[in-house]
């Protein structure tokens, strides 16, 4: 039973700034290898992987997100981030959290990820 629920959406102006939390139970990040990712999905488009990372703390991001956006975890706490700069009006989007534990292969947004929060609402508007 593994469970995931994001927090730390907001509505927030151009330029502001935002951490959104994954919360991850039904297994010990710190005893386990994984892949964990951030995904967005906006009114209208596909969904867009937006970055990744495994246990080892490598980490992929989007075009669209690079300098802007970062992407950690922390094994004590369980949780999984995404620190937010520069928020853009095209970043507006609902933000989902995704894990795979025994991950075999690269960590990317291009897995298929079993286990998936229930998303948090990011609104960047003047």
């Amino acid at each position: 039973q593994v469970h995931l629920v994001e927090s730390g959406g907001a509505s927030v102006r151009p330029g502001g700034s935002l951490r959104l939390s994954c919360a991850a139970s039904g297994y010990t990040l710190s005893y386990i290898s994984y892949c964990m990712g951030w995904f967005r999905q906006a009114p209208g488009k596909e969904r867009e992987g937006v970055s990744s990372i495994d246990s080892a703390r490598s980490t992929s991001y989007a075009d669209s997100v690079k300098g802007r956006f970062t992407i950690s975890v922390d094994n004590a706490k369980n949780t999984l981030y995404l620190q937010i700069n520069d928020l853009k009006p095209e970043d507006t989007a609902m933000y989902y959290c995704a894990a795979e534990t025994f991950p075999m292969g690269t960590c990317s947004t291009g897995r298929v990820f079993p286990y998936w929060g229930q998303g948090t609402q990011v609104t960047v508007s003047s």
